[in-house]
């Protein structure tokens, strides 16, 4: 093959690498052009207050989640803050093993496998702290936090970071994806994430 077939060939894939990514940017985030090709549904309607701003939908997250024992929890308030394409992740290693795992769930997923043991057995949790860092319309929260099972309890059963990215859209902000992790004796939070 010439060289100048090499820089044509090059040049030919440079532009239809530009023009696949200007297809990208004009669709509209419901278009079928999204990954997995399905379109996604509308997102539910929101409480303006709770996705105005950052601090608002990260209160509003964590607020939505607590509660007693025996205490339904506002499923509708929760999808309201997600973009409908958004996943919860978990990750973390066995203790005894050192096996690591990772388990993806959609919103869905999350209120039906998750939602009835926080019901049932009560589940506050509450940020300790924040790193933030924005560009343009993204955001990157580590929000440590720490869960009890009473708001009352002395001291958590629990604590660990979310890892959540958000999105404004120029009117709200979504969540579009939390990665957390629990604190353990083999990962013990940097102090630099708890906070003054």
């Amino acid at each position: 093959m010439s060289v100048s077939l090499l820089n044509r060939s090059a040049a030919a894939l440079a532009a239809l690498v530009v023009v696949l990514l200007a297809i990208l940017v004009v669709l509209p985030a419901s278009s079928s052009a999204q990954a997995g090709g399905a379109q996604a549904a509308p997102p539910a309607a929101a409480n303006p207050t709770d996705v105005e701003s950052v601090d608002a939908i990260m209160v509003s997250l964590y607020d939505v989640i607590s509660g007693p024992k025996g205490e339904a929890r506002d499923w509708d308030r929760f999808r309201s803050l997600f973009h409908p394409r958004a996943q919860l992740t978990t990750t973390g290693r066995n203790p005894q093993t050192g096996q690591g795992g990772i388990r993806y769930l959609s919103i869905e997923d999350y209120i039906t496998e998750v939602g009835p043991n926080l019901e049932a057995s009560g589940f506050f949790e509450r940020e300790l702290n924040r790193v933030t860092e924005q560009f343009g319309d993204i955001v990157h929260a580590f929000s440590t936090y720490d869960g009890r099972l009473n708001a009352d309890d002395a001291e958590p059963f629990a604590r660990g970071i979310n890892s959540i990215q958000l999105r404004y859209d120029g009117t709200r902000w979504y969540i579009i994806n939390i990665f957390w992790m629990g604190e353990s004796p083999a990962f013990p939070i940097p102090a630099k994430y708890l906070g003054g």
